[in-house]
């Protein structure tokens, strides 16, 4: 009878390490059971449920709509699939901002329905109150700066942040200022890779980097952008795996024809 070894977890204390020993962290989002499954088995570090679900599996133009009620479903059906991979959930907009109570409530939430291991906040020093009581409480947290999606009214474009000297120094105040607070990593998203290189030499927590260059201790995709699921998102900082768009419509393609020419189902596809 073979001994099979236990599964190692991601955890925390896993991912500081990784920095320390400059093993980078690999990181992509997940929304249901059957990708995350596929990811943690191919040995996914880091699984981020994102608010990106408004987008890739809702449709809509931007991350704001998603609900509380919606990211815990997508975490549950998540955490289901995974045995090694640490499962990050994102807070969505409207549960925390301005309100450190609905922070600590919704993370509560999160936490004792789905099983994730840590949440997510997009901001800085504006968020402070919400990101120590959530600690507060003994709940990990991944802080996120620069390109803010949930701020993108605020914003007003999806473009570059920090190349500014002005706001360029506000990141890494609030890069030091989260890791001060107690969060074990940041999500840096499009922003200049010199910049990104001096968040991740300045502090001692991971720096897991989107559009954010090289110099960081880790990167993250959106899963449907790295597979290639969608075709109309061209940023500079994506990498395109496979070209699953295309896969998938010429599969099904074929499913069409092979119905209507009656080829499926064939005798041994019968009963």
């Amino acid at each position: 009878m073979s001994v099979h070894q236990p599964i190692k977890k991601v955890t925390t204390h896993v991912l500081h390490s990784m920095k320390q020993r400059g093993e980078k962290i690999s990181m992509l989002t997940a929304y249901d059971f059957s990708m995350a499954r596929i990811l943690d088995e191919a040995g996914i570090d880091v699984l981020l449920v994102g608010d990106s679900a408004a987008n890739v599996m809702a449709g809509y133009e931007t991350t704001l709509p998603i609900t509380l009620d919606q990211i815990i479903y997508h975490a549950q059906s998540v955490v289901r699939g995974v045995d090694r991979a640490f499962v990050v959930v994102d807070l969505p907009f409207g549960c925390y901002q301005g309100d450190s109570k609905a922070a600590l409530n919704s993370t509560i939430r999160i936490m004792k329905e789905t099983g994730g291991h840590a949440v997510k906040l997009e901001g800085g020093s504006e968020i402070a109150d919400s990101i120590s009581r959530i600690l507060s409480a003994g709940v990990p947290v991944m802080g996120h700066l620069g390109l803010t999606p949930q701020s993108i009214y605020k914003f007003g474009t999806y473009s570059v942040r920090a190349k500014k000297e002005a706001e360029a120094k506000k990141l890494l105040e609030d890069a030091k200022l989260l890791e001060e607070l107690g969060c074990f990593a940041i999500v840096l998203e499009k922003i200049p890779a010199k910049l990104a290189k001096e968040v991740a030499e300045s502090v001692s927590i991971p720096i897991i980097g989107i559009g954010a260059g090289p110099h960081v201790d880790g990167q993250v995709l959106v899963v449907h952008d790295m597979l290639g699921m969608t075709k109309d998102f061209h940023p500079r900082f994506l990498r395109r795996y496979l070209n699953m768009y295309e896969m998938m419509k010429e599969a099904t393609q074929r499913y069409i024809k092979d119905v209507k020419t009656q080829d499926f189902p064939n005798e041994k596809e019968q009963y």
